[in-house]
């Protein structure tokens, strides 16, 4: 292996050779894996490049393994970019959920679960009307049921759902939901969204119950000073009457 003793020595491998080395550096101090993945491929290609021209030959072998790992690695991210952003610019198509389901039936005024019971699956609506009988809110096909019941500390129902029209639903558990929320992008950003949408629904109520209340407290504060006046004038009428009496 040449070393060079002056700048004058210098080659064209030397020079590779630092950028190598500092490409590998660079690489070490990458925070995003998009990047990282990027600048390790090239790294690989610089130290292929050296090697074959150097004649080191384990470090050529190693690379020759490394890069189409990183190549790999590097399109598996960009597929589950693609694959989030079209989770969140459309629907989810349930087909591929149906070998981790199980189909359930409901009669017209059954109950699938109380607020309190232990929570252990959700529910893909397929046919039939359901009710939210805290909210009074009403939901059909399409919807999923006891996604929260997933979220919730003590793992137990945060409402009651009672059936309103005979239906079916598809039941999945909360370990396959585990599974699949780490195992398929599109479904955990799915989950997500869904999760987090009736959150936000729930606080939307909520408020708007709270601002409710407030402007029933301010018309009833509006209102004791004309009650005090007119029950200051009906007590001062009956005074007056007493002493004509």
């Amino acid at each position: 292996m040449h070393v060079p003793h002056s700048f004058g020595d210098i080659g064209f491998i030397d020079i590779l050779a630092a950028v190598t080395v500092i490409m590998n550096i660079v690489g070490y101090l990458m925070k995003t894996m998009i990047p990282l993945r990027i600048v390790a491929m090239t790294t690989n290609c610089l130290f292929i490049a050296y090697s074959i021209l150097a004649s080191v030959f384990p470090t050529l072998i190693l690379n020759l393994i490394l890069l189409p790992i990183n190549a790999m690695r590097f399109y598996q991210m960009k597929r589950l970019i693609k694959q989030v952003n079209e989770a969140a610019n459309g629907d989810l198509s349930m087909d591929w959920l149906k070998p981790f389901t199980t189909k359930r039936h409901f009669a017209a005024g059954s109950v699938l679960f109380n607020k309190g019971d232990p929570a252990s699956e959700l529910h893909f609506i397929i046919s039939g009307r359901y009710r939210v009988v805290e909210r009074n809110v009403e939901i059909g096909p399409g919807s999923i049921l006891g996604e929260l019941g997933l979220l919730e500390p003590g793992k137990v129902r945060t409402a009651t759902i009672e059936c309103l029209e005979g239906g079916e639903t598809l039941a999945i558990s909360y370990d396959h939901v585990m599974q699949l929320y780490f195992q398929n992008p599109t479904f955990g950003f799915y989950f997500l969204q869904l999760s987090t949408a009736r959150l936000f629904h729930t606080i939307k109520v909520l408020e708007d119950e709270n601002a409710a209340l407030r402007a029933d407290n301010a018309r009833l504060r509006a209102a004791e000073p004309v009650q005090r006046e007119m029950m200051t004038e009906k007590s001062g009428g009956s005074v007056t009457a007493g002493g004509l009496a």
